[in-house]
């Protein structure tokens, strides 16, 4: 990724935003950054705001994510406050020298009564609902959250605590499969209707966006370590080979 990770100098530990020319100028990115494996991610259930942690596989990824976005020298890690997401951005925030940020907006949709329920079952005990969602229509599952819901508030959070990034500076916002990509669809402007053609970011995978003259350009999606948590591509490269961990793909549901 131009500018973060090859830089002599932020590898050296500098801050973005540290050098007088860093705060004039420099496009500001932001990385979404998906929770490492849980057990219901391995089992193939629907986990929404259900407070799960990491399994052993999961806190491997994190562990070997964590230098590598430490690598972009962020100005700043907020994570959702769930446990999975939570354990994921800590020793991401050690290595960059920082503390992160809980925003419960950062949370899961909240599937309600889909919580807890394989896919399989939630077919059989609400059809409709999951045929109107197989079709891609944006429902309130288990009468929760829909995505337009998740939507707005991920973006809320992330335009507040983006405020407090400088130019040049780089946000890691440590989130949900469906949450983040609610929020990169609000980002880059794209219809609801669009969304789920945004392959879902796999365990410990993600997104980087850059900021323009008129929004936010989606610069990588789905970047990741190798399979599971193998060696990066380069020493800090946020363009690392998708995809690691749980592997994602347009039959997987997103939203655990």
């Amino acid at each position: 990724m131009e500018g973060l990770p090859g830089d002599p100098v932020r590898r050296r530990g500098h801050r973005a935003g540290s050098r007088p020319e860093d705060l004039l100028s420099g496009p500001r990115r932001l990385v979404l950054l998906r929770h490492g494996r849980t057990g219901d991610n391995a089992s193939g259930r629907i986990q929404g705001q259900l407070d799960t942690p990491l399994d052993d596989v999961g806190r491997a990824q994190a562990a070997a994510v964590a230098p590598v976005l430490a690598g972009a020298a962020p100005a700043l890690v907020v994570t959702s406050d769930l446990a999975r997401a939570l354990d994921t951005a800590a020793p991401l925030a050690a290595a960059a020298g920082l503390t992160p940020v809980l925003d419960p907006r950062l949370r899961e949709l909240d599937l309600g009564a889909w919580q807890g329920l394989t896919s399989e079952q939630a077919r059989q005990l609400f059809p409709t609902e999951h045929e109107a969602w197989r079709r891609g229509e944006d429902v309130p599952r288990g009468n929760g959250e829909t995505y337009a819901d998740a939507g707005r508030r991920a973006a809320a959070s992330l335009a507040d605590h983006l405020t407090g990034v400088p130019a040049g500076g780089t946000l890691v916002a440590v989130t949900h499969g469906g949450t983040a990509r609610a929020a990169l669809g609000v980002l880059l402007d794209l219809p609801p209707a669009a969304w789920p053609r945004l392959s879902p970011l796999g365990n410990t995978c993600w997104t980087v966006l850059v900021e323009g003259d008129v929004g936010w350009r989606l610069e990588r999606h789905n970047a990741g370590l190798g399979p599971l948590v193998g060696a990066a591509t380069g020493a800090h490269d946020l363009g690392s080979t998708p995809v690691g961990g749980v592997t994602a793909s347009p039959d997987v549901e997103p939203v655990r």
